[in-house]
């Protein structure tokens, strides 16, 4: 797919300067570097910029209430000679805002810092992620991602004691056993499985009302991606699925998965939904999709605008797939 790289969250060739990760003195040089930032996020929201929610809230690294957290700063990498970080502070309890929201498949609600400029606010990702640059999204995604391991594996996985953050954020090491961990990523199949001019559409319980999207799972260990394509359609909807193609990837980062978009050639077409996996399934054909993309479906509402279903499926009804 000649256009792989432009879904949302492709990446925009940051320069991560891996090697600089395990010299403590080079890490803490580029903290206190002239025109350093570092980008705070709160339980899961990052701080975004700007009255249209269209850029990363990025603030100096010699910012009083930030200042003091380089050693739990995740170092994101160069971007354009300017050192990036990513760092924690899920540690605050925002007074006298409504929290109300959070928690929601999307959460709309947004929480501002009294000591944040007036238009920044932390808000949920994926309902302003298609607003900002590729450098932006690259960032955000990274340093979203990177945060949300972090808070997750506090503890050793071996002998279960404590681990503590090293190489720049970029490594837990536990101190008891010796043992190093690294950032996870998961790997997700999510596939375009068609029959002619129709599309296998389906939908998890607990979405949205009308909200449907492509089949997808996680790969299993000693799993290629096309026979996770394989097994994945065939357990949820009984279909069997012949040819697999690659078409593009996306990191995706609620909370630490990387989404590989297929492109499958259904066997059959009869319906057999496993109730445990998704509620629901349905062949959709091109016409419908349209239909479906200009809001007028009467079942289904169009894949969300920046997830990497709604990518494949614009691309597949504009005929760009190859």
């Amino acid at each position: 797919m000649k256009i792989a790289e432009q879904v949302t969250f492709g990446g925009s060739g940051l320069e991560r300067r891996a090697e600089l990760r395990g010299d403590v003195e080079a890490i803490s040089a580029l903290w206190l570097s002239e025109g350093a930032t570092v980008l705070p996020i709160w339980r899961g929201k990052p701080l975004i910029a700007g009255h249209a929610r269209d850029a990363a809230g990025f603030l100096p690294t010699h910012t009083e209430w930030l200042s003091e957290r380089f050693s739990q700063a995740i170092y994101l990498g160069d971007d354009g000679g300017i050192a990036r970080f990513a760092v924690d502070i899920s540690d605050w309890e925002p007074e006298a805002q409504d929290l109300s929201d959070v928690g929601q498949f999307v959460d709309p609600s947004e929480q501002k810092h009294p000591d944040c400029p007036p238009e920044h606010r932390f808000v949920e990702l994926r309902s302003v992620m298609t607003h900002f640059s590729r450098r932006d999204g690259e960032l955000l995604v990274t340093a979203k991602a990177m945060l949300a391991w972090h808070s997750s594996h506090g503890f050793c996985a071996k002998c279960g004691q404590k681990s503590e953050m090293a190489m720049a954020g970029w490594q837990r090491n536990c101190e008891a056993c010796g043992t190093p961990h690294f950032p996870r990523t998961d790997p997700v199949v999510i596939m375009l499985i068609t029959h002619g001019n129709s599309v296998l559409m389906g939908r998890s319980p607990g979405w949205p009302e009308g909200m449907y999207s492509l089949l997808a799972g996680f790969v299993e260990p000693g799993e290629t991606i096309e026979a996770a394509v394989r097994r994945e359609v065939v357990e949820e909807a009984g279909i069997n699925v012949g040819a697999v193609s690659y078409l593009s990837s996306q990191p995706w980062p609620f909370p630490n998965s990387l989404m590989f978009g297929c492109w499958g050639e259904a066997l059959n077409t009869e319906i057999t939904i496993d109730l445990e996996e998704i509620e629901d399934a349905f062949w959709v054909t091109r016409e419908d999709m349209m239909t479906a993309f200009a809001g007028e479906h009467p079942k289904m509402k169009p894949a969300r605008v920046g997830s990497i279903a709604h990518f494949i499926l614009s691309n597949w009804l504009a005929d760009r797939l190859n």
